[in-house]
């Protein structure tokens, strides 16, 4: 599952991915697939009713664990959905298939359109990819704590008495974390790495 997570590398795939031409709907799914880092599936089978724009937050269950999940959205993830709502706010699903509003966009669609942009998604990139590029980025760059991350990603993370956190857990630190992300992404493909400040802006 190829991932670029060095910013050097990423600055420009979020160039390209901006920059993509194709459906709205696909160009939606593209920007806030870098933003939410979720599993590829579960981004293209969200559904509006799990959404809450005025609370910034997506609830949905892990498809692998079947519990629920908590995403809080970024102020740029909360845009993004804002202006694809009116075109497809009324169905079932946030990204539906081009073919049928009842069935969501199919499971090809982000790579495939990767890679007409020109993206290798053997080895620069792919839709899984994007997870990746958070997990490593959000520890070794923006040093956030390894168990604020791991619960982001909806993997198991237990407290010390061995219980699996909550969908809650971690929930102001995870926000910041959210947003810090946003911020910075949108900062390293206005700028490249080299322009960025090297904070270390965590939460360890």
């Amino acid at each position: 599952m190829a991932a670029p997570t060095d910013p050097k590398a990423v600055a420009p795939l979020l160039r390209i991915l901006a920059g993509y031409q194709g459906s709205f709907v696909v160009a939606c799914a593209l920007r806030l697939a870098t933003l939410v880092f979720v599993r590829p599936g579960e981004l293209r089978q969200a559904e509006w009713e799990t959404i809450d724009l005025d609370n910034a937050e997506w609830r949905y269950l892990v498809f692998k664990t079947k519990t629920e999940h908590l995403v809080p959205l970024s102020s740029q993830a909360v845009a993004i959905l804002r202006e694809l709502h009116p075109l497809t706010g009324k169905g079932r699903y946030v990204f539906p298939s081009s073919r049928s509003a009842s069935r969501p966009m199919s499971n090809n669609t982000v790579n495939a359109a990767m890679r007409r942009m020109g993206i290798d998604t053997q080895n620069e990139l792919t839709g899984h990819g994007f997870r990746a590029m958070a997990r490593t980025i959000l520890d070794e760059v923006l040093d956030f704590r390894p168990d604020f991350i791991e619960h982001q990603l909806a993997h198991a993370v237990r407290d010390p008495l061995g219980r699996a956190y909550n969908r809650t857990a971690h929930l102001p630190e995870r926000r910041k974390m959210m947003q810090t992300w946003a911020d910075y992404l949108e900062q390293l493909a206005k700028n490249g790495e080299n322009k960025i400040i090297p904070l270390r802006i965590g939460s360890r």
